[in-house]
């Protein structure tokens, strides 16, 4: 049976929500699976991931095909790098000790990456509202200044020194 590592699709219409299942390559798309493996929730930002990277490395030393999207996700998550370093172990070229310390080298790595992007796009929202408070206090101040009546005074007018008739 070739089984497949897919997105199965649920939530409601323009709110799409997934979950990342392993499944028989001719299930219909949000039929039957074999097991749940994670979500993916593309509607935050960044995207949320909950995965099982050890069933879904499982399902990947089994022989499962994951699609292209879910092995872009496998990928973010760390299955595809679990994996690979699983073959070098079995292949004698690591130890399992030294796999290990990789994949959580890279998994330190990849957390203080998510977490910068966190903080820059908190850092834009901020800035996006300071400018716009900034712009609602210029268009406030422009509207009471056209609303207060402008008074005219008149001046009267200037006498110019050093005038031809006074010095004759």
């Amino acid at each position: 049976m070739p089984v497949k590592i897919r997105l199965q699709r649920h939530g409601k219409k323009g709110k799409p929500f997934y979950w990342v299942v392993a499944a028989d390559s001719r299930a219909k798309r949000d039929g039957r699976f074999l097991e749940k493996l994670g979500t993916y929730n593309p509607n935050t930002n960044p995207a949320t991931i909950n995965l099982d990277v050890d069933g879904a490395v499982k399902w990947l030393q089994n022989g499962a095909q994951p699609t292209d999207t879910a092995r872009a996700i496998l990928s973010y998550k760390g299955a595809m790098l679990k994996n690979h370093l699983a073959g070098g172990v079995r292949k004698g070229a690591l130890t399992e000790e030294q796999a290990e310390a990789k994949f959580n080298a890279w998994l330190e790595e990849k957390a203080s990456k998510v977490a910068g992007k966190a903080e820059s796009l908190v850092k834009a929202k901020e800035e996006a509202k300071q400018k716009a408070l900034e712009a609602e206090k210029a268009v406030n101040e422009a509207r009471i200044a056209a609303k207060t009546p402008v008074t005219e005074v008149e001046e009267a007018p200037a006498v110019e020194e050093g005038s031809s008739e006074s010095e004759e």
